[in-house]
């Protein structure tokens, strides 16, 4: 390991710091990334992990099993020319030999979502528009990552590595060095920043900076020194505090080294003149967590194995399926929180289309929209179903196309999300839809594959590790006619030559194993953490 002068030190006690964490609040791939990664390092490694997360507004720690700890304290917040402080509380419990807090303060429990307004916020003030953004983003993520660190130094703890999950926990890497008290608790502990998403929108930046460098503690010149455009940049702010990776290899590179580096604002090359070296590590997966013969934790009708062609189960998932969203157009008490539109039919000999998906323009769904107005019209022998939320103007798109009297029992959309419905509809789908814009790495596309749904996706950053024509189909355009030509590409074959399909679904399924596994991708970031270990000594 790590040599430290004469001494060798060891990575033994990590924490994380995470808006997510699957099943207790998701939004996207950073809860599976999260729980995977945290669960593998503690039972393949045998390292202590804890993780921090706030307890938001839609969940009941009491039902997850939590208890009220005997800890509470109040939390520095100030505005500008406002002294302020927020009080909070912690919820613990250990799951699977992870230690889990819940940050439990005002400003988390009235929050609905978990990063953007709800249809029930909007109805209550129409200025708080579905899918926007939290107008207290930045204070949210703040709070959380001052109060993580007061909740170390409450229980004695000082950790040799703080793992930072993207944009919202960014600041605590400088506010670790650069903020007195901190600083020298902590000066032991290194820090890891994964970056999950470097889009224009998702830096969590802020464009008032002395609300910033006020409510941060940290100093003017680390405010005014970490600016990507006119805004205070928390990547730029960690960047010469921690070690930084990003979730694949190819991603990585785009941000290093492509003009697509321009969707991130220039994140990429700005850290290459400093002189970071941004890493790519591509997220993995437990395939046992995903896994289609355990059939009633997944919560589908049947058990089957794509990697044997054992299929029936598939099959009946896809009847099963359909009759519940039968008796969810007759009650809406079926699917809570879902809101169906449109239907599917039996028809067991078509393929079926499912995409499972943020509706918005990073994730490509606008380009879907258009597609599948032409498609649809085209092409009456196939199914589409699609399970989501996010922008109104998108959903309004797709919800239109349930409308259409031609489209009748073809489409179905479900705006809302849970995962149990999720595994539901991979267990079904035929093709898995991912036309995004830019995707770091994606993990849709392995949990599809596992439920022997062929991906079919924009050939762009994670997503390269979809091999067209062995593993899944891509193409390179990102465009509304690249995707329903491969679409059609997918049905030719899906018609044409049966056999192929099943080749593919055996040869997704054995990539990922080979390659895509946790307990491969762990060594990776053991590597980061001593890393990071060794520039905290």
């Amino acid at each position: 390991m790590v040599k430290k002068g004469k001494k060798a030190a060891t990575v033994s006690n990590i924490w994380m710091v995470t808006r997510e964490y699957e099943g207790l609040a998701g939004a996207g791939g950073v809860k599976d990334v999260c729980r995977q990664l945290a669960e593998t390092l503690q039972a393949k490694k045998g390292l202590t992990v804890s993780v921090v997360l706030p307890r938001y507004g839609f969940m009941n720690p009491e039902e997850k099993g939590f208890r009220l700890l005997d800890i509470s304290f109040e939390v520095d917040m100030p505005y500008v020319n406002v002294e302020r402080r927020e009080f909070v509380g912690i919820w613990s419990k250990k799951e699977k030999g992870v230690q889990l807090y819940l940050i439990d303060a005002e400003r988390f429990s009235e929050k609905r979502g978990i990063y953007t307004f709800t249809a029930e916020d909007e109805i209550e003030d129409p200025m708080h528009r579905q899918g926007y953004g939290h107008v207290d983003y930045f204070a949210m993520n703040i709070l959380h990552q001052k109060a993580t660190l007061n909740l170390m130094i409450l229980l004695g703890e000082k950790p040799d590595i703080i793992h930072c999950q993207d944009g919202h926990a960014a600041c605590l890497p400088a506010m670790l060095r650069e903020v007195e008290g901190y600083r020298h608790y902590f000066s032991k502990t290194g820090c890891i920043v994964t970056i999950h998403n470097a889009g224009v929108g998702y830096h969590q930046e802020v464009s008032d900076l002395p609300f910033a460098r006020t409510i941060t503690g940290l100093p003017e010149s680390c405010i005014y020194g970490n600016q990507l455009g006119d805004a205070f940049d928390p990547f730029l702010a960690a960047s010469f505090y921690s070690v930084m990776n990003t979730v694949s290899e190819n991603y990585a590179r785009e941000l290093r080294e492509t003009p697509d580096d321009a969707l991130t604002g220039w994140l990429g090359h700005t850290l290459v003149t400093r002189g970071i070296h941004l890493e790519g590590i591509t997220n993995g997966i437990n395939p046992n967590v995903h896994n289609p013969l355990d059939w009633k934790r997944m919560g589908i009708a049947a058990g089957f194995d794509p990697e044997k062609q054992d299929l029936e189960g598939k099959k009946r998932c896809r009847e099963d399926l359909v009759q519940l969203l039968e008796a969810n157009a007759a009650s809406s008490e079926k699917l809570p929180s879902i809101r169906q539109s449109g239907m599917l039919t039996p028809r067991p000999d078509q393929p079926l289309f499912i995409l499972v998906s943020r509706f918005s323009t990073q994730k490509g769904v606008e380009k879907l929209v258009k597609a599948l107005k032409i498609q649809m019209e085209q092409d009456t022998d196939f199914q589409i179903l699609i399970l989501g939320a996010g922008s109104k103007e998108i959903e309004d798109g797709l919800v239109d196309l349930t409308k259409v009297k031609k489209n009748n029992g073809r489409i179905c959309v479900l705006r809302g999300y849970d995962p149990m419905l999720a595994n539901r509809i991979y267990a079904a789908g035929d093709f898995f839809l991912n036309p995004s814009r830019y995707e770091p790495c994606g993990l849709t596309d392995f949990m599809a594959q596992l439920f022997g749904a062929i991906p079919i996706v924009h050939h762009i950053g994670g997503l390269v590790k979809v091999v067209d024509d062995v593993t899944g189909f891509s193409y390179e355009e990102h465009s509304s006619e690249a995707l329903t030509r491969t679409m059609r590409r997918a049905m030719q074959v899906f018609r044409e030559q049966p056999e192929k399909i099943a080749e593919m679904q055996q040869a997704a399924i054995q990539e990922i194993k080979a390659k895509y596994t946790w307990d491969k991708v762990v060594v990776r970031y053991e590597k980061l953490y001593e890393r990071a270990l060794a520039m905290a000594g």
